[in-house]
């Protein structure tokens, strides 16, 4: 159960990747998001963490749009709840 709701996490931080209307820096950080938490060698918990650290961190980027940070917002709640 947990794995399906990180490929949900997986799938709409891809579709933020793919956007090109977001900035080439965050498109780059959300990549190594998607990364850490496909990464099977470490333990669900600490994909997780990693994930939220990061993206935390982007959320503050102020060339970041808001519909963008509303949905890296949306991305941070799903992980959290797991």
């Amino acid at each position: 159960m947990e794995l399906e709701r990180i490929r949900g996490v997986v799938d709409i931080l891809g579709q933020i990747e793919e956007d090109f209307t977001v900035p080439k820096n965050i498109r780059i950080k959300i990549k190594g998001v998607v990364e850490s938490l496909n990464q099977e060698t470490l333990s669900i918990d600490i994909r997780i963490d990693i994930g939220l650290q990061e993206l935390d961190e982007i959320s503050d980027d102020p060339n970041l749009s808001s519909f963008t940070r509303m949905q890296i917002w949306n991305v941070l709640s799903a992980l959290e709840s797991i």
